[in-house]
């Protein structure tokens, strides 16, 4: 399994190097990025090359160990996930109320353009439906997976640390954190992933609704 690790930190450690080197370089992105056909067609390259990288280290780990497995109890699970995400919005908002993370990760399009909507529909599936789909099979799957071979606690803070530094900003690393250790905790109560993909995939629902009600 060394190998397989040293796969996935090259993998984190890559995604870390590149998103931190374009936001350095060019900046925050354009307000209307997602409204641009490029950025979904962009995002679904990104997400299917990191999924196929996913996949291949991930060959041989049991699905068990990867969280891809039913909850014991969905309605317990479900509940649970309820609970961590009313936490969770809580706590995201008063950080975003001090950093304003959400500008830096370009969330936030200025206000809707009705001409626009083919546009944004596909960005938002890509962001409520795959992003978490291949981040949690990433992070919280693999990664846990590898990691907590040598410490449960390791596996806990080094994902959501590797979380955090992949999408690469600068004052939204704190939320990204504080996000991705919501979800472990998830993870490590239900023993699967499953319920994490869906509080993921909901929370960016809402933060891509609440970006037009403000």
């Amino acid at each position: 399994m060394t190998g397989k690790l040293l796969g996935w930190l090259a993998l984190v450690g890559s995604l870390a190097a590149l998103n931190y080197a374009s936001r350095f370089t060019e900046g925050k992105p354009p307000a209307d990025t997602l409204y641009r056909y490029g950025t979904a067609i962009s995002g679904l390259i990104f997400y299917a090359i990191t999924l196929a990288i996913v996949l291949w280290i991930a060959n041989g780990v049991p699905h068990r160990a990867l969280g891809l497995r039913r909850p014991e109890s969905w309605p317990r699970a479900l509940g649970l996930a309820l609970a961590v995400l009313i936490a969770l919005l809580i706590a995201e908002a008063l950080l975003e109320s001090i950093l304003h993370a959400t500008r830096e990760q370009g969330l936030e399009p200025p206000r809707w353009e009705p001409d626009k909507a083919v546009p944004f529909a596909l960005n938002a599936a890509v962001v409520v439906l795959v992003a978490p789909f291949v981040e949690e099979l990433t992070f919280r799957g693999v990664g846990y997976a590898l990691l907590g071979r040598i410490s449960t606690t390791l596996a806990f803070l080094g994902t959501s640390i590797a979380f955090a530094a992949a999408h690469g900003l600068v004052n939204g690393f704190a939320a990204l954190f504080l996000f991705g250790t919501a979800v472990a905790f998830l993870r490590v109560r239900t023993g699967s992933i499953y319920p994490g993909m869906l509080l993921h995939g909901t929370f960016n629902a809402l933060a891509l609704t609440v970006a037009f009600v403000k």
